[in-house]
């Protein structure tokens, strides 16, 4: 599958997208970039098994938290993007 990265999540893997095999869920689709992407990418987005209030993750442009959050079920053809939480005034 296709994943890519907006905004500071970009900053912390050094690529704008991957392709990734493996995963049949999001959490196991997490699991797997946290080890690759190590401590920093962990805190920001997937943190004590759960996704953080810190970034909104979409699968094939819906939101996650209407598809069964981080046990989503995921397929070799979809497209995940993960985007940091944006605020302003």
């Amino acid at each position: 599958m296709k994943v890519k990265f907006f905004g500071n999540i970009r900053d912390i893997t050094g690529t704008k997208e991957i392709q990734i095999n493996g995963a049949a869920s999001l959490r196991q689709l997490l699991q797997q970039l946290c080890d690759k992407y190590g401590k920093t990418f962990n805190e920001k987005v997937y943190k004590d098994n759960n996704i953080t209030g810190e970034v909104i993750i979409l699968v094939n442009g819906r939101n996650v938290y209407f598809t069964g959050g981080i046990e989503t079920a995921l397929s070799k053809d979809d497209e995940v993007s993960i985007f940091p939480i944006v605020a302003g005034g």
